[in-house]
């Protein structure tokens, strides 16, 4: 079985936009998806040489211009930093785009300058809001806090008593039954199958009966907002997140079965490879210790959280709720993953006054966060002193280049190619939170939440509004 090498943790990014503030590394940006809709946009564009590259089997290379990158991510935090924009002026500037009725009722707003922490705006930034898709800042911050950019989830199968094999899932949400697998190099029902077949050939077995256990996730499978094409049944062991045609982004029929259908496709697959499987796969325990015949990795973690927050990945987020749950000795449950990422985001030491992380995707209305939280969050992935929380930047897309801000301040807009920002969007609510170039180069992490918003398309422009301000105001 093929084995990916080790992510690069820290690449120069191929997209416009690439900055530096006082030794942290500007890269961040948006997608969305949510209740309402789920954007189908072209998800980020990566090249070969930089970046994650998720379309092909290729382990990403650091980019030409990453020696100019790397060096400042290791200045003392203490270097000094320039004088800090007029905050009075920026004030000045979107306190009147913020009282733009096409934002509702409710506004929450805040800004903060990356290297130094220091607030140059706030309006409302404490008061926790429902914050759709930009949650899913905090579910990638908790996971990689705990795990780790280079953790991988292992898929395994092992031998069961009477010739019976068990397919175990182990929560990858990159698991693909697809020869190329669209998440790029991750976990391979294909190159499972075969390593699985090679290893009962060696034993002498050419002929099994098959077994799939999903039971390490455990609570209920369906999201809250019951059946939807936003997302799957979330279950342990899924291939290709339960979809019903070859798309790996944005909303489309899933099953209501994605163990089942699974394991349905590893068989097949070892068919394929001259292993005669009886009767129809079914649910089983696998044996407690037993030796793998064969294992699959998943995509890197790190790569994980670019994909779900490139693409708004539901099942993603979900999945990786429930990995920050697993990594704490917490049932790997909605309810689980909530009490892991609160007590993961807590140990980082920012303020969770009125959070709530009901569930790991944005999906559900009973999340709450504040614009502060959101600028935190931000501010802990751009420090040079962990690292680990850079993929929370380099997953987001960039403003007139790639996935939901592809077309929003583009062209001529002084925001193109200096904003990367998360979006967020259920009915009535939108969100957009990330980071943004200012005219003397320096990095700023902002976040705008909104509530009661009458329409989508006017509360995305005046949202628009507010982050190319930012990165005109001197």
């Amino acid at each position: 079985m093929p084995l990916i090498k080790t992510w690069q943790l820290i690449a120069g990014s191929a997209l416009a936009g690439l900055a530096l503030s006082a030794g942290a590394v500007v890269a961040a940006g948006p997608w969305d998806s949510g209740q309402r809709k789920a954007e189908r946009v072209a998800a980020a564009s990566w090249g070969r040489t930089g970046g994650g590259d998720h379309e092909e089997y290729v382990t990403p290379l650091a980019a030409p211009s990453a020696p100019g990158v790397l060096a400042p991510l290791n200045a003392p935090r203490s270097a000094p930093v320039a004088p800090a924009g007029n905050s009075d002026a920026l004030a000045a500037a979107l306190r009147p785009l913020l009282a733009d009725s096409a934002l509702g009722t409710v506004r929450g707003a805040s800004v903060v300058e990356a290297a130094t922490g220091r607030v140059l705006f706030d309006s409302g930034a404490r008061e926790a809001m429902t914050p759709a898709s930009t949650i899913k800042i905090a579910t990638a911050t908790a996971a990689l806090a705990a795990l780790g950019p280079e953790h991988r989830i292992r898929t395994t199968v092992v031998p069961d008593q009477g010739g019976r094999i068990v397919l175990v899932g182990g929560g990858d949400p990159s698991l693909s039954a697809r020869k190329k697998n669209p998440a790029g190099p991750g976990g391979s029902l294909v190159a499972l199958a075969a390593d699985t077949a090679q290893a009962l050939r060696s034993a002498n077995t050419d002929t099994v009966t098959l077994g799939y256990d999903a039971t390490l996730f455990s609570g209920p499978a369906r999201h809250p907002i019951g059946a939807n094409d936003n997302i799957a049944p979330v279950s342990a062991l899924m291939a290709d997140e339960g979809r019903s045609d070859e798309s790996f982004s944005g909303p489309v029929g899933r099953t209501d079965d994605p163990a089942k259908d699974a394991a349905g496709a590893f068989a097949d697959l070892l068919r394929e490879r001259g292993i005669k499987v009886t009767g129809e796969p079914a649910p089983a325990k696998a044996p407690a210790g037993a030796a793998p015949l064969a294992v699959t990795l998943s995509t890197p973690l790190g790569a994980l959280v670019e994909r779900m927050l490139t693409n708004s990945d539901n099942d993603i987020a979900e999945a990786l709720a429930r990995q920050t749950a697993l990594a704490a000795s917490k049932p790997a449950s909605f309810e689980g993953g909530e009490q892991a990422v609160t007590e993961r985001l807590a140990g980082l030491g920012v303020d969770l006054s009125g959070a709530r992380f009901a569930d790991g995707s944005g999906l559900n209305r009973a999340d709450k966060v504040s614009a502060g939280l959101l600028t935190a969050l931000l501010t802990k992935a751009a420090d040079p002193a962990r690292p680990a929380l850079r993929p929370v930047l380099t997953g987001l897309p960039v403003a007139g280049f790639s996935g939901t801000l592809r077309a929003r301040n583009a062209g001529a807009s002084p925001a193109a190619g200096l904003l990367r920002a998360k979006t967020g969007t259920l009915t009535g609510v939108n969100s957009l939170a990330g980071t943004v170039v200012d005219p003397s180069g320096r990095l700023l992490v902002f976040a705008f939440l909104t509530a009661n918003t009458p329409a989508p398309d006017a509360a995305e422009k005046a949202l628009d509004k507010l982050a190319a301000i930012i990165a005109t105001t001197p």
